[in-house]
């Protein structure tokens, strides 16, 4: 059977870099992205497969059954990737009640969807339902605590976090109760092209451009680590094709890095790279703001059983990575610039008052 890949989510950051993959490795498979196209969602990002034969967008939501349905069945798809999620954790402080309709709400919409039009077509072998989730499952790690494995018991520390656990158990359910084809992966901080602005680098990018402060909570040392989307979406590639049913994989970019020393690796690259910044040094910029409340000290991830198992490692390292991601954003103000609208601005402002 040939591959015909729903992706949800697949006009936001993750999503749109893994259809990118996916479209220029698989010419000959049929991708269909829905997405809501919220305010994280962006159809630029896809504009150019938008008309292409193999390749279908349709706007919607993952909640709306009756939509699902008529997608799984007039598409014949038989492998689902699933990125569609609310994601931003000041977000999620701030109005948790999307988090759950979007993160648990809507993933059930997808499995039980999923399942009738799998089991419809005589539970066929060659189905997949691929759950795209977080490191921050798991909570928090102390400065010597052993990286997160796929054993570590959950322990959600924010509205976000918890949302994304709860879809997890329905996920990890379906298979354990109807025999259901799923995966699910767990993946550190990611970082690179066609990141909304809201979230840590690509806000430190733009604000550096444009002469604004660069807020870093509490004292700058809470640690992540850091995997390139790239090298995430390569590793969602294997995981579909190689990943056995049932099974969680985790998927890290072995670069832990406390955000201060990012954000001062982001402002030499800027210094380097940008030759008319605003304000120069960069790294004039740095303002400690006030924490984030519940905020985690540490995320780390043990790659190690999709090493093994499936034989992947990441190749980007975080220098590279940094160094890819700044370029990108630096011949892309076009798309950025237009992201940088009224209600994001309120958003911020609320934010970092």
């Amino acid at each position: 059977m040939s591959t015909r890949l729903l992706v949800t989510g697949g006009a936001g950051f993750i999503g749109s870099n893994f259809v990118h993959r996916w479209c220029e490795l698989y010419p000959d498979d049929h991708v269909v992205v829905l997405d809501a196209l919220t305010y994280a969602g962006n159809i630029a990002n896809l504009a150019s497969f938008v008309g292409q034969e193999n390749f279908r967008f349709v706007q919607g939501n993952i909640c709306d059954r009756e939509l699902v349905d008529k997608l799984l069945e007039e598409e014949n798809i038989n492998i689902v990737a699933h990125f569609a999620a609310e994601s931003h954790v000041d977000r999620s402080i701030m109005g948790p009640g999307a988090f759950v309709q979007t993160n648990v709400v809507g993933t059930f919409t997808l499995l039980e969807a999923f399942r009738q039009h799998w089991e419809a077509n005589s539970k066929n072998g060659d189905f997949r339902f691929l759950h795209v989730s977080t490191d921050e499952v798991y909570g928090s790690l102390g400065t010597d605590d052993p990286a997160f494995s796929e054993t570590t018991p959950y322990a959600p520390n924010s509205p976000y976090s918890a949302s994304k656990a709860g879809s997890d158990h329905l996920v990890r359910a379906y298979y354990h109760t109807y025999g259901m084809p799923t995966i699910i992966t767990n993946c550190s901080n990611n970082y690179g092209p066609y990141h909304f602005p809201e979230k840590l680098i690509p806000l430190m990018c733009i604000n550096t451009l444009i002469g604004k402060a660069l807020p870093v909570y509490g004292d700058g040392k809470n640690v992540r680590d850091w995997l390139y989307v790239g090298d995430h979406c390569s590793a969602l590639d294997v995981v579909i094709h190689r990943g056995l049913p049932g099974e969680t994989y985790n998927i890290g970019g072995n670069n832990e890095v406390k955000n201060i020393h990012l954000v001062e690796m982001l402002c030499e690259l800027m210094d380097e790279l940008a030759p008319d910044l605003p304000v120069r040094p960069a790294k004039k910029l740095i303002t400690f703001v006030k924490d984030r409340p519940g905020h985690d000290r540490r995320y780390a991830i043990d790659a190690t059983k999709i090493k093994t198992q499936l034989g992947w490692t990441p190749s980007i390292k975080v220098e590279q990575g940094l160094r890819l991601t700044v370029e990108w954003y630096l011949n892309h103000r076009d798309w950025w610039e237009v992201l940088l609208s009224e209600e994001y601005k309120a958003y911020y402002r609320e934010n970092y008052r």
